[in-house]
């Protein structure tokens, strides 16, 4: 399914997992914004509420809650950024782009190729870092003047992880935002998982362990904390129950409920 992307990027287009400002894009490659100031995030997104989860909606302002909402992680970054730094990776991207004719990849399970892309990336990095001069150096601490509120973005593997937080004279923390991965693809993880339900449960008698394996390698596909957490190699807890037109219950199954 079509949505917009989100990353940093480098100030000349590179992919970058540290350093750079923030830039969108929609559904067809056309920039929304570009490299602007992360520390003022809250400019460009914000977070829509929903009484049925306990995550929330991140989206773009501009583009209101409905069609704002957006992907992060490692497609969202092949997607956004112009190249890659390191010539393997950059010819790998480019392979990777060919598929979809230089146009945003979308699918859910490009994730992996996309992963496999910047891992490329960051094994040609080490090399370069083994000389970097600053990891060779003695100086272990940066020194800088006291702030009393402080805005940091990364490229974490999932996506993009924003952390806010003010504290007071005391420096006790009076106001906290975190922005994680995960919760910038909620909205991702559930289309994905209802096109799942279109495409192999819906007007189905009964839940099969292959809905449920669909299911499951979709969600995954986003690398979300919740699958991590049951540390368990490719075992997911997973419920799905199915209701008839009328609200009936018509079949609930689910698989590793109870642990591994």
């Amino acid at each position: 399914f079509d949505s917009s992307h989100l990353s940093l990027v480098r100030e000349d287009g590179a992919l970058d997992l540290y350093h750079g400002g923030l830039r969108a894009i929609d559904s067809g490659g056309n920039v929304i914004f570009d490299h602007v100031d992360y520390r003022e995030y809250y400019k460009y997104i914000t977070e829509e509420v929903r009484n049925w989860s306990y995550m929330k909606f991140p989206f773009i302002r501009s583009r209101g809650h409905i069609d704002g909402w957006y992907r992060v992680g490692a497609l969202s970054r092949i997607n956004t950024c112009g190249f890659i730094d390191t010539p393997e990776a950059d010819k790998a991207m480019h392979e990777f782009k060919s598929v979809t004719r230089g146009l945003p990849n979308h699918m859910t399970l490009a994730y992996h190729w996309a992963r496999m892309v910047e891992l490329l990336h960051c094994v040609e990095n080490i090399e370069r870092l083994l000389n970097d001069p600053d990891l060779q150096g003695t100086e272990l601490m940066v020194r800088g003047e006291r702030a009393s509120e402080g805005v940091g973005v990364i490229e974490a593997p999932r996506g993009t992880l924003i952390h806010h937080y003010k504290v007071d004279e005391n420096d006790l923390v009076t106001f906290c935002n975190l922005i994680v991965s995960t919760t910038n693809n909620n909205e991702a993880m559930n289309r994905a998982v209802r096109k799942v339900a279109q495409d192999h449960i819906s007007g189905k008698p009964v839940i099969t362990e292959g809905m449920l394996n669909h299911v499951e390698a979709a969600v995954r596909a986003y690398d979300p904390c919740l699958s991590c957490a049951t540390h368990a190699i490719g075992k997911m807890p997973l419920e799905i129950e199915m209701y008839g037109p009328g609200g009936e219950l018509i079949d609930r199954k689910g698989q590793y409920l109870n642990g591994p």
